[in-house]
């Protein structure tokens, strides 16, 4: 029998690294390279560093064995180490395995050893700075990327871009975007994230509109920007225009449609929902995000009912679609039905978040359920082990205080970790003034109005406790400081109403849209009406004299 000659031993080793399927098949490869005298050194290097590379980016990999045989290598060279820094800068670190800081010192270590770092490794340290905020140790690598002559590469520049972006230093990072010599789509997300980000949406959008060429993630970002910008209404318009823009010829994805039906959901557009949902139906898979963004959408445009539909429809649901469901029991005073799915929730061994206790505390407080409500406080924390934040202690403020149990607040709050917030305060705060608590509520609306001079709110509550009291001579002195700090009661809101697929927006300072004078012109004729100086009827007399 002839002995297979290397390069055969070579190719066969470097198929069975591509065909793994468990990690313990990796190991045995791994003692074959190493013992196996009929591999030259230059393929026994060659294998390793394959071997590396699939066990640090492979599923059935391992970050821990790739480090060990990391270390077992004598003398790493650029290309080893490029894989494991790009491993540790982009994979998620485990609780139990955390490697604090390994691809900055992986950078240092092989600085120290000669090997010059190239356009590889640049952006993979660079995103790791990124990751960590860590503006003083991004700013030397990038003074490293100067040093070895790769800071006009494009892929080093737009991972700087990104860099200054995330750490909040956009003046930077715009001066390094306008000052590339070429640039790519990355580039051009990188610094439109970056305002997002920033919340200068404005600029965004400007810089979005001068793209040449926009991909999934320029849309995307747009929309998504938009909508946790609370500007739903243009998040629309941006999807529509990306529905019909055939230049980029990109087509929406699931992160799109989440994001459109959230758009969907703060405007209260309800007729846009159902259209997204058919949609959703006609082109893009349903997945467990998007039904949770459906039930999200429904419940927030008052169509509990549908919510629920959804819901049941959906053949995976997480921790996320249950406390979607449970917030929209929550929020329209279902009370009874948002602890039913809890315990559904329970009994399908869905483990609950603090977001779900959120959603029952509200529905406890909007129903006068106080029994319920100390035990879902006092369940999170002691089945689930769920420290109570501090909109959770707001909520059950919120929950004791409308049903007047001042004291068992005020001992509440002493037992907090934390230091309450103005939320805290004023949930305490609205309880004193449904009850008409006057010495606490006066007490707390002094130190809330100290704390926030500005904030008219507490001023209006403070007046409503003392003319409940009957103290008008208070409610007239509340009302006078009020003006001589110029402090005025600020729009609360708007009220949108969706005409023909079209969202239309009014407030007190009026609606953009022409349709605002004719609007006018009926409530002057119902002004007329109630005043018994009726306009119809005026006409109608001038055409009853007409005919006669």
């Amino acid at each position: 029998m002839v002995e297979p000659k290397c390069p055969t031993l070579k190719a066969t080793i470097t198929r069975l690294i591509e065909e793994f399927k468990v990690l313990k098949e990796l190991k045995q490869i791994h003692a074959h390279i190493i013992i196996s005298p009929k591999l030259s050194k230059a393929h026994r290097d060659f294998l390793t560093t394959r071997l590396l590379f699939a066990s640090a980016f492979s599923e059935s990999g391992s970050l821990c064995f790739a480090t060990r045989v990391f270390k077992f290598i004598q003398n790493p060279t650029l290309s080893v180490y490029n894989i494991m820094i790009r491993a540790y800068a982009s994979k998620t670190r485990d609780s139990d395995n955390t490697h604090n800081f390994e691809p900055l010192l992986l950078f240092k270590q092989m600085l120290f050893s000669g090997i010059s770092p190239d356009c590889i490794t640049f952006p993979f340290v660079i995103k790791e700075c990124a990751g960590r905020l860590d503006s003083r140790v991004g700013c030397s690598i990038h003074g490293e990327a100067v040093k070895f002559g790769w800071f006009c590469d494009v892929y080093v520049q737009n991972s700087l871009v990104s860099f200054y972006s995330e750490c909040g230093f956009l003046n930077s990072a715009r001066k390094l975007f306008d000052e590339m010599p070429k640039r790519d789509v990355v580039s051009w997300n990188s610094i439109i994230i970056g305002y997002l980000r920033g919340g200068n949406l404005d600029m965004a959008l400007e810089l979005f509109r001068r793209m040449e060429k926009r991909n999934i993630i320029s849309w995307n970002s747009m929309i998504t920007g938009f909508v946790q910008g609370r500007r739903g209404k243009e998040a629309l318009q941006l999807f529509h225009e990306m529905q019909n823009s055939s230049n980029d010829n990109v087509k929406p994805d699931k992160i799109t449609m989440a994001s459109v039906l959230s758009a969907c959901a703060y405007l209260g557009a309800i007729a846009h929902g159902k259209w997204i949902h058919g949609y959703l139906s006609r082109s893009v898979e349903c997945d467990v995000v998007v039904g949770t963004a459906l039930v999200d959408m429904y419940g927030k445009c008052g169509s509990v009912e549908r919510a629920y539909e959804v819901f049941k429809e959906m053949p995976k649901r997480d921790t996320l679609a249950w406390t979607a469901m449970i917030s929209a029991f929550a929020q329209h005073g279902y009370s009874k039905e948002a602890f039913s799915t809890f315990e559904e929730m329970e009994a399908m061994g869905v483990k609950p978040n603090h977001v779900t206790f959120l959603g029952l505390l509200s529905a406890c407080a909007h129903s006068g359920m106080v029994e319920e409500g100390r035990w879902c406080f006092n369940m999170m924390k002691r089945v689930y082990s769920i420290e109570p934040q501090i909109h959770h202690y707001a909520s059950m403020v919120d929950v004791l205080s409308r049903a007047g149990l001042f004291e068992e607040v005020e001992e509440l709050i002493r037992s907090m970790q934390m230091e309450p917030d103005v939320f805290v305060w004023g949930a305490l705060l609205g309880g004193c003034q449904i009850h008409g608590n006057l010495e606490l509520g006066e007490r707390i609306a002094k130190y809330l109005i100290n704390l926030e001079p500005m904030n008219h709110t507490f001023y209006i509550n403070l007046c409503d406790i003392y003319a409940k009291s009957g103290r008008f001579d208070d409610v007239k002195r509340m009302r006078a400081l009020m003006k001589a700090r110029g402090i005025r009661k600020e729009v609360a809101g708007c009220s949108l109403i969706e005409v023909d697929g079209l969202v239309l927006e009014f407030s007190v300072e009026g609606c953009p849209v022409p349709v605002m004078d004719e609007i006018v012109v009926v409530l002057n004729l119902f002004k007329n009406e109630m005043k018994g100086e009726s306009t119809l009827h005026y006409y109608y007399g001038i055409l009853l004299d007409s005919n006669n």
